[in-house]
């Protein structure tokens, strides 16, 4: 061990000490004996850093790990805000946590340190979805609330989500006075790990019918439900949450024909069926899938383990199961409520949907077609829930969400809701099949009407230290030597969400991008093409997006206009990425 750097000998030191409990004690020196100098160097390089959507790491000992004395500190950080912020009034807390491994004990610890700061407590009894918690905080009127998970990431994570009075994952200025109440913290001794139980109260399943009747009164077309409550529908949780509430809120709407993915159905922390339990991988969708064929479904679902988002398959022209992207998935529901509200006049004073800046802008236009104005965000869904709750009573939302496959239909929560999204995609569904269309027809309908939208994502992994300096390496070098053409298109205009800062590459001209800082950059081809890079905020990946658009006159032409367009994004991102 004699190659490690002074400050990371210095904290295994501290580890080893009387401070750490003796299981913790024992772990860190078994990483010493068995001479595991990565991981050592991995773990105690730094510390787990409190970012502004909270924490998200491997689970295990050391400083840049999730385990008892990171989350306890970041659960004292909060809970030391909460109490400045909110004094000489009873301060109230939502906890939850999805099916990871240790997800439940990590619940009760972070309740327990709430309590033990004089904090009370609404702990679920029971693992439950991601939006739930954002629905719980508004219910029980609390000030904040923490959600055990790591989303869709490998099992080896864990993670941490804090949120405000609002449902709303934390935003400016909490996010970082929060930060700084956790990096205050510099000794273990001042983490109140015991103390105070009686403040803890048990949620448990009366708040599941509170949520789903909730949701129903927002369905648009509930009489296309009861004329097909036949619908065959497959749903898959990917040994998530969303056991313990998709198929009651499906029932719920009236649907009467749901087929579980009974490989899938079992809450499971290693998630032993996939590689990747999102639905964003084929190879997580494949079971769900593969029963929708058995049984020719009309819709497949799937969510991930915290199900605040979905992945679909539907039949496509040759009837063939296809999944769909985020983008696509998006876009119907977009489609579909604005849609079906309009012809309805049911769009509201002020309606208006959100997106991403790097969600297609297929949705942009499909709101402008409606008389709908359309907000777009940094990549997050805790923008989108900023927004919701700064807009107010002021404008109506009706939809939004990310390509990365989370979505919210109605502003019941401040997060993206895979419960909710999956009410709707079957009641969209329903209402297409009434008139004699299928989900993928309706979409082809769209490219034809608004034009025929490609995207495509490239994720590159590169974990630890090296990899985070590699990702940083990266995306220096683009600003360094920005392109004036990509795939021999050229580029009209580029964006740096770090500077804040829009340049025209014909003149030269800057103006300024009304969005907080981020490390984003986007370029804009004379075609009208995206391309967007960007570090991921909760794994160690870099992501390169790109989107482009041409007209589709015939939907017999899709496949055809499909490849050609596929060829076009593939140099693009050539370019970009190599």
């Amino acid at each position: 061990m004699g190659n490690l750097d002074k400050d990371i000998q210095k904290k295994i030191e501290d580890w080893l000490t009387s401070n750490y409990d003796e299981e913790t004690r024992n772990a860190v020196q078994g990483l010493i004996d068995n001479n595991e100098e990565t991981e050592l160097i991995d773990s105690f390089y730094k510390d787990l850093e409190f970012g502004t959507g909270g924490l998200r790491g491997i689970m295990g000992v050391g400083s840049n790990r999730m385990n008892k004395y990171t989350i306890g500190k970041a659960t004292q950080g909060l809970s030391n805000y909460l109490k400045k912020q909110f004094p000489d009034q009873e301060i109230k807390v939502a906890v939850s946590y999805d099916s990871r491994n240790n997800s439940q004990a990590f619940g009760l610890l972070v309740a327990k340190v709430f309590a033990a700061n004089g904090i009370k407590v609404y702990l679920f009894d029971e693992l439950r979805p991601t939006p739930m918690l954002s629905f719980a905080i508004r219910h029980f009127g609390c000030q904040s609330g923490v959600m055990l998970t790591a989303s869709h990431n490998p099992k080896e994570y864990n993670g941490y989500k804090a949120y405000w009075n609002d449902g709303c994952q934390l935003t400016a200025p909490h996010d970082n006075n929060v930060i700084d109440e956790v990096n205050a913290i510099t000794s273990v001794s001042a983490i109140q790990f015991e103390g105070n139980t009686q403040n803890i109260l048990a949620v448990g399943a009366e708040i599941d019918q509170v949520y789903i009747d909730a949701n129903k009164t927002l369905s648009i077309h509930p009489e296309a439900v009861s004329a097909q409550k036949d619908l065959k529908i497959v749903f898959s949780p990917i040994h998530g949450t969303g056991i313990t509430i998709v198929p009651k809120m499906l029932e719920a709407w009236g649907f009467e024909n749901v087929t579980v993915v009974a490989e899938q159905a079992t809450p499971d922390g290693n998630f032993p069926t996939v590689i990747y339990p999102n639905p964003e991988e084929e190879d997580a969708m494949a079971l769900a899938k593969k029963k929708g064929e058995e049984i020719d479904a009309d819709l497949v679902l799937a969510t991930d383990p915290d199900a605040d988002r979905v992945g679909i398959a539907v039949k496509n022209s040759q009837g063939q199961f296809q999944l769909l992207n985020g983008n696509q998935i998006g876009s119907l529901l977009i489609y579909y409520v604005l849609s079906a509200k309009s012809e309805l006049k049911q769009l509201g004073a002020n309606p208006y949907i959100v997106k991403t800046i790097v969600t297609s802008n297929l949705q942009a236009d499909i709101a402008e077609h409606y008389g709908v104005k359309h907000y777009e965000t940094l990549t997050g869904f805790k923008y989108i829930g900023e927004l919701i709750t700064d807009l107010g009573d002021s404008a109506h939302y009706l939809a939004g969400g990310e390509e990365s496959y989370g979505y919210l239909v109605g502003d019941l929560v401040r997060d993206k809701d895979a419960p909710n999204a999956c009410a709707f995609l079957a009641e969209m569904t329903a209402y297409f099949k009434s008139k004699g269309k299928t989900v993928y027809e309706v979409l082809l309908d769209i490219y034809k009407e608004f034009g025929c939208y490609q995207e495509k994502l490239i994720s590159l992994t590169k974990k630890g230290k090296a990899g985070a300096e590699e990702i940083q390496a990266m995306m220096s070098g683009l600003r360094n030597n920005l392109p004036n053409s990509l795939g021999g298109v050229q580029v009209k205009e580029i964006r740096d969400y770090q500077l804040s800062q829009a340049t025209d590459m014909s003149t030269g001209g800057k103006t300024e991008i009304a969005l907080p800082k981020s490390d984003v950059l986007q370029f804009i081809t004379v075609d009208g093409d995206v391309i967007s890079a960007r570090p991921s905020g909760t794994e160690p990946k870099i992501k390169f997006y790109c989107s482009v658009k041409e007209n589709l006159r015939d939907t017999a032409d899709y496949l055809n206009l499909q490849n050609v367009l596929e060829e076009k994004v593939n140099r693009m991102m050539k370019d970009i990425v190599g």
